[in-house]
């Protein structure tokens, strides 16, 4: 397909030469002429094509060989030249300077050879006359394959200083087109990454104005287009988004903009857009929420360390994207948004989604790279091999879990849902990377983030009416005993692995002798109650602690409930079976998942919590849950796990208080999980109301049985002597764990820790026999964290010696 567009590179010698002053000015000189005018930048540069859209009132683009490969720079330019009269591109450095090492690769030379566009020279001219003429001799004679057809003066001194340039100039044939004097009137302010973007200046519309008048009157701007019209025709289609990818649904992508997140290349939304998602910006400076509905999150390149204050003022915005992004939001984010998800940027608080700081430096790190995935993640498949490059003063530690590894090392974090690197990638040279971001995208349905929308100044809360799509049948349902499979050793499930009492076995035995009869809860409702110092009508026998939370869920028409994450998910599960829409507030990993009362929506009616929690281990102090305990509201006390707790400090189980209910099982502790086997703790009033919702003879006669043998004193010893010995297994555990450098969740107290292994380490300890509990299924964790039940010291070690095996 052969197309003529009129074209013009504008180089220069090196950089600062007034490349982007005169190339945006021509831009804006020449549409106020008349013209359409694509403006192009030769390289991978974010802030010289925002003065250029500016200048053309089009999306600014870039060309950059290195990054989408030789191949695509004429379809490229083409694409973005559509409807246009003219294209001008803005070159890079000096005429032949590219990649180090590449003979002139991706040089401004390169693309003005491949795209066969003619080059017009700014010099700048402020301190020599003569001597220009051999540096533009120079440029003309050295590589004949790039056709320089003009030179444009800058910044000359006085108009005898510009003629006497000229006259050298003559020599070298070439047409002076313009001569612009020194006026600082038309510099661009800088800083410490070069010019200030456009969108974070409130004059660069006006300046932009003034170098349109300038341009003007300054440059011919007729021999302008007429040494652009004499550009070769160009063999080649047009780049077409729709052909590089597959629409695959409906995803609706967050963009960050603003005056914080200035770049991203216009081919990236094209490309998203054309597999099917809707691009929507948003300002993380201003906007206390996400775009409602919103699938996927795309946090691009610009300055969050020059805005860090304002950023982080925004506590709403930062709170929810911790909680969405914990949740599962399938998030992208390049260099500046690498930033700002960190803990904090050089101590000023950001979103804490990754367990890292930032901060400036006075090092430049300025490289085109050769990147690898060294595993699967969000954007690419273990082995792809993608090109970018990487702009920044600042450095994170610690990097975490490679993104891409590269000839400089490891940089950045990925999971199944994120992304998070210094490394800028064009996406045009890389489609599979939208594709695979605009599909995790569309499979995601917007209930989960849908009321991350209404909360002002509240924190982040996540309606979870459908649970997030992790590529797996609910995964709010999936629990430990799924993992467990013949020859595999069994860390998965936390019940306890030692044999059950003999006193134990025989109350179940001898139950069976009584199966003949209905059940009767009452002798165990008071075993229990006298257990606990409390009433028999303060006790409800359950089959289960999931019997009680469906209860829980059908007991009033909850307008608010709220389930405090990551946590077991059955009562997520019971309240959606009840038609209630559950809320989330996610516990941050980098605070060891501590409860903050004050994370608890004002308005919310009922409030789920784990005490100790499954599966962070975590035990919460009973006066900081205590604080949860408000008129009008009902508190969940999920103690599942207590009675492995030496003294079961910090229960609630003796606590009275309107509002409170307590949840406990048999399950765990007893080695008992076929019998289903729990009670609930509440006023007297409460119970009545659950017990009118339970179906009759719910907890069966072999579970009741273990209900009264489980509060014998018999029972009471064997409690101690268990909990003991979960503590010294535990300790054992976490040791084991720590030497080899791996975290653990807070300070653990249940017969189980969460540790950050790290992503595919689940699988990988799998496939060498030994299956530990995934937990990318709890709301507020992702696939690089396990959970691990306590077992014996020998067990222990040889699951030590298979992470061991694993590291290295």
């Amino acid at each position: 397909m052969v197309t003529g567009l009129p074209r013009l590179v504008i180089a220069a010698p090196a950089s600062g030469h007034g490349k982007t002053t005169v190339a945006t000015g021509l831009m804006a000189a020449l549409r106020r002429a008349g013209h359409v005018v694509s403006g192009h930048k030769v390289g991978p540069d974010y802030i010289d094509p925002g003065y250029h859209s500016l200048a053309t009132g089009r999306p600014g683009r870039n060309l950059d060989p290195h990054l989408v490969g030789e191949e695509r720079l004429v379809p490229l330019l083409l694409h973005g030249s559509r409807d246009a009269d003219l294209a001008i591109i803005e070159g890079v450095m000096g005429l032949h300077d590219g990649q180090i090492g590449g003979d002139g690769f991706a040089s401004t030379a390169h693309v003005a050879r491949v795209t066969t566009t003619p080059v017009v020279l700014v010099v700048d001219v402020s301190h020599a006359s003569r001597s220009i003429a051999a540096t533009v001799h120079g440029m003309v004679t050295w590589d004949p394959t790039v056709r320089v057809v003009g030179v444009i003066l800058n910044k000359a001194g006085s108009q005898r200083h510009a003629d006497e340039v000229i006259r050298a100039l003559e020599s070298t044939g070439l047409p002076v087109l313009g001569t612009l004097f020194r006026d600082d009137g038309i510099v661009a302010p800088s800083r410490h990454l070069g010019l200030i973007p456009a969108d974070e200046r409130d004059d660069a519309v006006a300046a932009v104005d003034r170098l349109a008048e300038r341009i003007a009157a300054a440059v011919d701007l007729a021999t302008i287009v007429t040494l652009a019209r004499q550009a070769p025709e160009l063999d080649a289609r047009p780049w077409d988004p729709s052909a590089e990818v597959e629409r695959v649904g409906r995803g609706r992508i967050a963009v960050a903009g603003g005056r914080a997140f200035t770049f991203r290349y216009a081919e990236t939304t094209e490309l998203l857009e054309a597999a099917g998602c809707e691009v929507v910006a948003f300002d993380p400076l201003g906007d206390e929420h996400l775009p409602e509905g919103a699938t996927g999150l795309y946090l691009g390149g610009g300055f969050p360390e020059m805005h860090a204050s304002g950023l982080s003022a925004n506590e709403p915005l930062r709170r929810q994207l911790q909680a969405a992004i914990a949740a599962g939001l399938p998030t992208v984010a390049e260099c500046a948004g690498l930033l700002y998800l960190c803990r904090s940027v050089d101590g000023a608080p950001m979103v804490g989604a990754l367990d890292a700081d930032a901060h400036m430096t006075p090092r430049l790190t300025l490289a085109y790279r050769s990147a690898v995935a060294p595993a699967d993640h969000l954007l690419a498949v273990a082995g792809t091999r993608v090109t970018g490059h990487e702009f920044h003063r600042t450095t994170v530690e610690p990097t975490g879990d490679a993104a891409w590894v590269t000839q400089a090392g490891s940089m950045g974090f990925a999971t199944a849902s994120l992304h998070a690197s210094y490394l800028h990638t064009h996406w045009a040279g890389h489609p599979k990377l939208a594709q695979r971001f605009a599909a995790a995208a569309a499979s995601v349905p917007p209930e989960p983030f849908r009321n991350l929308g209404s909360l002002g100044r509240k924190p982040a809360v996540i309606s979870v009416a459908k649970s997030p799509n992790l590529g797996r049948s609910d995964p709010l349902r999936h629990h430990g005993d799924r993992e467990v499979g013949e020859g595999l050793v069994d860390f998965a499930v936390n019940v306890y692995d030692g044999p059950r009492p003999g006193w134990l076995n025989d109350a179940l035995r001898a139950s069976l002798d009584e199966v003949g009869r209905y059940p009767d809860p009452t002798e165990a409702e008071r075993a229990i109650a006298r257990h606990h110092g409390r009433e028999p009508e303060e006790v409800l026998a359950t089959a289960g602690a999931a019997e009680a939370f469906g209860l829980i869920a059908r007991l009033r028409d909850w307008t608010r409930p709220v389930v405090i994450h990551p946590q077991f998910t059955e009562p997520d599960v019971a309240l959606t079976t009840a038609g209630h829409t559950p809320e989330h507030v996610i516990l941050d990993a980098a605070r060891r998942f501590a409860l903050d009362p004050d994370l608890i929506p004002d308005d919310a009616d009922l409030v789920v919590i784990g005490n100790p929690t499954n599966p962070t281990s975590v035990l919460h102090p009973e006066a900081t849950i205590r604080r949860l305990l408000r008129p009008g509201r009902t508190v969940v006390v999920d103690e599942a796990f207590m009675d492995a707790v030496p003294a079961e400090r910090h229960s609630l189980t003796a606590v009275r208080a309107p509002g409170l209910i307590v949840v406990r099982s048999l399950t765990k502790l007893w080695s008992i999980p076929g019998i289903r086997a729990g009670y609930i703790l509440a006023e007297p009033d409460v119970l009545t109301a659950l017990r009118e919702l339970q179906p009759p003879w719910s907890a069966s006669t072999p579970a009741l049985a273990a209900m009264v043998a489980c509060q014998s004193d018999d029972a009471r010893t064997e409690q101690d002597a268990r909990a003991k010995r979960i503590e010294r297994e535990r300790a054992t555990l976490v040791t084991g764990l720590t030497d080899l450098g791996i975290e653990i969740a807070g300070t653990p107290s249940a017969p189980f820790v969460l540790a950050h292994v790290g992503p595919g380490v689940h699988g990988r300890l799998r496939d060498a026999g030994y299956a530990v509990r995934r937990c990318d299924t709890f709301p507020g964790l992702d696939g690089s964290w396990v959970r691990i039940a306590v077992r014996s010291a020998d067990v222990t070690a040889k699951l030590i010696a298979a992470l061991r095996a694993e590291a290295t």
